[in-house]
């Protein structure tokens, strides 16, 4: 595997000039599947955002290897997610079509039949006439995948997929996520539970603000790389000035 899909070269994210992610550079592969872990607090989400290209960055690039935004589908945490709109499931799996049939054309044939294929494939056939606003949250995450399954992206990006879903659920998506993996897309997601980033996932992206390891998953996600990530969170100082190579850059 040679082909880099995104590479992120020093990159920080600051929010008042405080860094959130801190000169951080290594690439994603192309067809690969990564954790991004660390402890709370460790810059997983806002790294996503950047490279989601969601956020400005202070310093540094990101080079998406010639990928549009659109060639990316990208599932957010979901409490970032209103579920009080009013739509249907069948509506809110259409919009993964968006780029394909455009966004003033009218629903097409091919595409609603492609929701169902995705409805039945995450485990909801039959729903498609259900209000979102009455799913439960492991429901509502299947409806999220179905979306993407129908979107056909090349890069998959997932903000913590599995939280607060119950056990089943999980086994069922990730049993999709490595499916996209074996299919050849490029699949990066913020993982807080360790057991599943050892288990599913081969490459990691240990996070503590700071780039801890990035590499195979045994090694990334080692005793003493942890031991670091946790003791460079607990020392962390949100209120510390930004470090002097970003003053003189800022300058």
């Amino acid at each position: 595997m040679s082909e880099t899909a995104i590479k992120l070269d020093n990159i920080t994210v600051a929010y008042a000039r405080h860094p959130a992610v801190h000169h951080v550079s290594g690439s994603f592969e192309r067809g690969s599947m990564t954790a991004i872990a660390g402890p709370n607090g460790a810059g997983k989400s806002t790294l996503l955002k950047a490279i989601m290209g969601e956020i400005r960055l202070a310093e540094g690039s990101i080079d998406r290897g010639g990928l549009a935004i659109s060639d990316f589908g990208y599932l957010p945490q979901a409490a970032e997610i209103d579920r009080q709109f009013p739509m249907t499931v069948a509506d809110t799996v259409l919009l993964g079509t968006w780029r394909q049939s455009g966004a003033f054309r009218g629903v097409q044939p091919e595409a609603a039949a492609k929701a169902r294929q995705a409805l039945m494939a995450v485990g909801l056939d039959g729903f498609g006439h259900r209000q979102v606003g009455s799913l439960s949250a492991g429901q509502f995450q299947r409806v999220l995948f179905a979306r993407l399954l129908v979107q056909d992206a090349k890069v998959i990006v997932l903000d913590e997929p599995f939280t607060a879903i119950d056990a089943r659920t999980t086994r069922d998506l990730l049993e999709i996520v490595c499916r996209w993996h074996q299919d050849g897309r490029t699949v990066i997601a913020v993982l807080h539970d360790f057991d599943q980033v050892r288990a599913h996932f081969p490459r990691t992206l240990l996070l503590a603000r700071e780039a801890i390891d990035w590499g195979p998953t045994d090694v990334a996600m080692s005793s003493r790389n942890l031991l670091r990530a946790r003791a460079m969170a607990e020392s962390w100082d949100e209120d510390a000035l930004v470090c002097e190579h970003d003053r003189a850059v800022a300058s």
